[in-house]
């Protein structure tokens, strides 16, 4: 029986690098890609006060995300993995994945990690870094 390896993707270089990895080094199993929109990034600026406002922004949310799982699903099959899933959900990119990965039957996590270092890395956090203390599943991050 084939594991569940879920790789979430934001469009940064170093989620592609995630998900190539994922795709050599498990291409056996299923390569779940997931893409979290984080509602917080609508941001309270004066088109937010727009009626449609949100409603087109969350609709081009999605169109990039569809763009990304386009290219990043060629990635994976062009490695040969057969069953590559898509999946985006809404909320708080950290609480997300570890929510998925949980009532989904996720066997591991592959994700990429923004590098940050300093004081960047102190105020703003990891995503990378809260997955890898709250999953339930084995987490690779990947450089």
């Amino acid at each position: 029986m084939s594991r569940r390896i879920l790789v979430p993707v934001d469009g940064s270089d170093q989620a592609r690098t995630a998900t190539e990895f994922a795709a050599e080094t498990f291409p056996d199993d299923a390569i779940v890609l997931l893409h979290v929109i984080n509602p917080a990034e609508a941001g309270y600026s004066a088109q937010a006060s727009v009626p449609s406002f949100s409603e087109e922004w969350y609709e081009q949310r999605q169109t990039e995300a569809r763009e990304r799982f386009d290219e990043l699903e060629a990635v994976v099959r062009e490695a040969g993995v057969e069953t590559v899933e898509t999946v985006i959900e809404v909320g708080r990119p950290t609480t997300a994945i570890v929510d998925y990965a949980d009532d989904n039957d996720i066997d591991q996590l592959v994700m990429g990690s923004h590098g940050r270092s300093g004081m960047s890395r102190i105020l703003l956090g990891s995503v990378a870094e809260t997955v890898v203390r709250r999953a339930n599943v084995p987490v690779t991050v990947v450089r």
